[in-house]
């Protein structure tokens, strides 16, 4: 893999207002309607959401990745994909780069609804 060249410089209020916490991977369940998605019940300690993520094709069995902390973007805007919402984004890495993506993880356990940065 080549590395892709930086993205254009931002400044840190654009980086602060992008909400990215560790919520553990209650629940991961088929999207019928789609050959990409699943759906994942995530807890971020306070309260729980339900966040979709095009992993299906990704993993020979999604549900590996229950009970799994990862990084979560929290402040997008819900949105209908394949007729379920979804609240939030999985942060992965290696997708846009054609590798095989891989949860961004805490190097060890922090409490759900933790933020990064």
């Amino acid at each position: 893999m080549k590395p892709a060249g930086i993205k254009e410089t931002i400044s840190y209020q654009d980086f602060d207002k992008v909400d990215i916490r560790v919520g553990t991977i209650v629940e991961v369940s088929d999207v019928p309607d789609s050959r990409k998605l699943v759906k994942m019940k995530v807890s971020f300690g306070d309260h729980q959401r339900q966040i979709l993520a095009g992993i299906k094709q990704e993993r020979e069995n999604p549900a590996e990745i229950e009970g799994a902390q990862a990084l979560f973007v929290v402040n997008l805007a819900e949105r209908e994909m394949a007729g379920e919402v979804s609240q939030g984004m999985l942060f992965d890495i290696g997708y846009q780069d054609g590798v095989v993506p891989v949860l961004a993880t805490p190097e060890k356990p922090v409490p759900d609804g933790t933020r990064a940065g």
